[in-house]
């Protein structure tokens, strides 16, 4: 990557790398396994025949808490009949129709698959036994704008072991990061083809890595879960914060259209049925990220934004791993 850019530096305005598209994953580990939820049982006095009475109650509970902030500020509370339909496009409409900068947009819910535990009755041992089981449970989705992150959403199942799913996106969050700090942009989609001072919007990304992930996310999940203390009080227990989804992109804005236009046929994947020894040189841009090059988080190919008389290329690397 470095070598590219070194080569094109004299047509290249800015160049920004980090994080895109982020999920991260909130697992209550303690209650997460069978002998786990046993010991939870066991702590709160529930025997087994009442286990179905117990966590329901508690489901109600939770789902009452996790709506009473939008209900109190008006915001919408929708339920969704499917789960295909696009709730960050529905949020983003409501965002946009009702003028939210901060604060809850909405909430959204669904029921969904989930994986949580059931009784079962052994015939051989005549004992009732704690199960993991795949089932299905509603799912509430909350849509805000965050004070750090900028728009997101963030879920949890609403039956035990209340799992907890983060959305955000780093360009989002840059895009907060700059207001901030009032420097000035121009946004298409998920991409910047123009930023005011590209090397201070590189530091402003690089801060991202420094945050306290831990504290963040705990905030967002006593959002979603206002009474996980009440719940969990004879139990104690906390979330494990994992990276589900990462995506790392590398955008380049070129200073005038023309330069990426006469870039751009070498951007492209080889053709089908090229050998490898016949791989052009822009090889070495695609293997920078080891992964596809695509136009602003949209399709796996290398496009030009025609946006404000720019044109951008983007690579990215998707990565699945546990973060601590």
């Amino acid at each position: 990557m470095e070598q590219f850019i070194a080569k094109h530096q004299d047509d290249i305005a800015g160049v920004l790398s980090g994080f895109d598209r982020l999920v991260l994953r909130g697992t209550l580990r303690s209650i997460a396994y069978s002998q786990g939820m046993t010991q939870y049982l066991w702590n709160n006095h529930v025997l087994l025949k009442d286990f179905g009475s117990h966590v329901e109650q508690v489901s109600q509970r939770l789902k009452a808490a996790s709506l009473a902030e939008a209900n109190a500020v008006g915001r919408p509370v929708r339920y969704l009949a499917s789960a295909e339909i696009s709730k960050e496009d529905i949020a983003r409409r409501i965002a946009a129709e009702d003028g939210i900068t901060q604060g809850p947009v909405c909430v959204l819910t669904s029921v969904e698959p989930c994986r949580s535990f059931e009784i079962y009755r052994n015939r051989d041992t005549k004992h009732l036994e704690l199960q993991p089981r795949v089932r299905k449970c509603l799912f509430i989705y909350h849509y805000l704008v965050h004070p750090v992150f900028g728009f997101l959403n963030a879920r949890i199942q609403t039956w035990f072991p209340f799992s907890i799913q983060i959305c955000l996106n780093g360009r989002e969050w840059l895009a907060h990061q700059m207001d901030a700090v009032g420097l000035s942009y121009l946004r298409h989609d998920n991409c910047f083809p123009w930023i005011e001072d590209w090397q201070r919007a590189q530091q402003l990304m690089d801060e991202q890595l420094k945050v306290e992930w831990p504290a963040l996310l705990d905030d967002i999940a006593r959002t979603v879960n206002p009474i996980h203390d009440e719940i969990f009080r004879a139990h104690p227990t906390s979330y494990y914060w994992s990276t589900y989804q990462s995506e790392w992109a590398i955008d380049i804005s070129f200073r005038t259209p023309e330069e990426l236009r006469r870039l751009y046929p070498r951007l492209l994947p080889p053709a089908s049925g090229r050998g490898a020894h016949q791989a052009p040189p822009q090889q070495q841009l695609r293997q920078a990220v080891r992964q596809s090059v695509h136009h602003c988080g949209q399709r796996p190919t290398c496009r030009g934004d025609h946006q404000h008389g720019r044109r951008l290329s983007r690579l990215s690397a998707q990565r699945r791993r546990p973060a601590r």
